[in-house]
Formats: C-alpha cells, sequence, structure tokens
C-alpha cells in the first residue's frame, strides 16, 4: 500500500507455529523464545495466558521473538516449524505485536 508519498509500506507480518509442529518442538521454541525475549505476557492471569497449551504459548512466544529481531523471515524459522503469516493472528486482549 502507498503512503501518500508514493513510497510502499511494507506488509505487517506475524510468526506462527505451524500447526503440524509436534509438542517437543513447540516446548523447544517456547523454551528458546524465552529465554531470549520477555514472555511475562504468558503467565497465568495476563491475556495471553488462554487457552493454556504449547501451541498458543509457542506462537505468541516466536512472534515476540520474531518482532524483537526485526521480521526477518529467518527468525521465524525455528527448524522449519515457523510460519510467517499476514493475517493477525491476535484474539480477545491478546495482541500480537
Amino acid at each position: 500500500m502507498a503512503n501518500g508519498q508514493g513510497v510502499m509500506e511494507s506488509q505487517k507480518t506475524w510468526c506462527v507455529a505451524k500447526p503440524s509442529s509436534d509438542q517437543a518442538t513447540l516446548l523447544a521454541n517456547l523454551n528458546y523464545a524465552c529465554s531470549q525475549v520477555d514472555c511475562r505476557i504468558l503467565q497465568k492471569g495476563c491475556p495471553c495466558s488462554y487457552p493454556d497449551n504449547l501451541m498458543n504459548h509457542a506462537s505468541i512466544a516466536m512472534n515476540l521473538y520474531y518482532q524483537s529481531r526485526g521480521k526477518n523471515h529467518w527468525n521465524c524459522d525455528f527448524r522449519a516449524s515457523g510460519l510467517v503469516v499476514v493475517t493477525d493472528p491476535s484474539y480477545g486482549n491478546c495482541i500480537y505485536a
């Protein structure tokens, strides 16, 4: 989309876990991402703590990592278990950065 000055704005993207990812991979991704970025948003009682499952928590942590590293596609690889998406995965009060 042009910003009115003829300059193209980059499309907003997010990183989520591939639905085919196994539990061990999701756990490894969650642990790695949270060792690099602040994952307090996943703590019980916080907006992104529910649903309380590995797919949800890993996706949020992976996206936090991806966003913090400049949104480069390689920052969403996670050993081929990450997926860059253009549809905002935010839900309820859980806003993906």
